[in-house]
């Protein structure tokens, strides 16, 4: 395997642990049991911005840029159980008007929403990152061409990271927000370390897997979620498949009959749970 050598580009090399193997599902991202610690392991610290972080307007129409969160780990499969908040992310390739539709969807209701976008599909579609921006939506990384990056060789999967990175930059000013690897569940730790140096701390996984991309249609993906969605959970879902776009308004008035609202990930890790976590450690600590 080829050595990664070359300086940081944002942040330091930040090692994970627990080694996680991926393996893929051919159609959609790879889907497997992790057994990483990708949990909150502990109180957390109240969230600040490293170096490569932005911040968004009250209204969500400024981009935002990496967030570290001191006390949560490198790789975040779900956010604070203590609240009512949970984080409806979307992998971003696929049919544009389709896209543009389900936002649209989510904006009626008073969701937002995470994009985790494709390089590529960024190419063919560059209006699209600014469509996610002005809609309050947050924008991140799927790598440049959907490989499986926790497969490939050093040079190569960051190579996936850092050009998908760079087309962000390109259009939004910023790198986006989170990093999702392509084809996995979970990062390696190999993956994770070039994600920190490409400039993203954590790594997003997710806890509910909706298996839209199966096309089950859309009573299976709206059952599929609100069978497993709790507060604090990440939730996976694909653009590109008309049977989302169908089940997205009865996903979101299930989430709102149980006192949960869809938010970005990054306001998932900002929310109240996560300051309730660090007072009750403040507490612990002075006794």
């Amino acid at each position: 395997m080829l050595q990664v050598s070359s300086p940081s580009r944002r942040d330091v090399l930040r090692s994970a642990s627990g080694a996680v193997a991926a393996t893929t599902c051919g159609v959609g991202c790879g889907h497997h049991t992790d057994s990483s610690s990708s949990r909150p392991a502990g109180p957390t610290e109240p969230p600040s911005s490293g170096a490569a972080s932005g911040r968004a307007t009250p209204a969500g129409h400024a981009p935002r840029g990496p967030v570290r969160f001191p006390g949560l780990p490198p790789r975040i499969a779900h956010g604070p159980r203590d609240g009512s908040a949970v984080a409806l992310t979307f992998h971003g390739q696929g049919d544009a008007e389709l896209a543009r539709s389900l936002l649209s969807e989510a904006e009626r209701a008073g969701a937002r929403v995470t994009v985790l976008a494709v390089g590529t599909w960024l190419d063919e579609h560059p209006e699209l990152a600014r469509r996610v921006l002005d809609g309050g939506h947050e924008l991140g990384n799927h790598t440049m061409r959907h490989r499986a990056v926790c497969a490939l060789p050093a040079d190569e999967a960051y190579a996936e990271i850092t050009e998908c990175a760079d087309r962000l930059r390109r259009l939004t000013g910023t790198i986006g927000g989170w990093f999702r690897p392509s084809q996995a569940r979970t990062a390696t730790d190999l993956v994770t370390r070039l994600a920190a140096r490409a400039g993203y701390p954590h790594v997003l996984s997710y806890d509910v897997d909706s298996l839209d991309f199966q096309d089950p249609g859309p009573d299976a993906v709206r059952d599929a979620v609100l069978g497993q969605v709790r507060a604090g959970s990440v939730v996976s879902l694909h653009f590109g498949h008309s049977g989302t776009l169908t089940a997205l308004p009865p996903v979101l008035d299930g989430l709102r009959r149980r006192g949960l609202r869809a938010v970005t990930a990054t306001e998932l890790m900002h929310s109240d749970g996560v300051a309730t976590t660090a007072r009750r450690k403040r507490r612990t600590e002075t006794g």
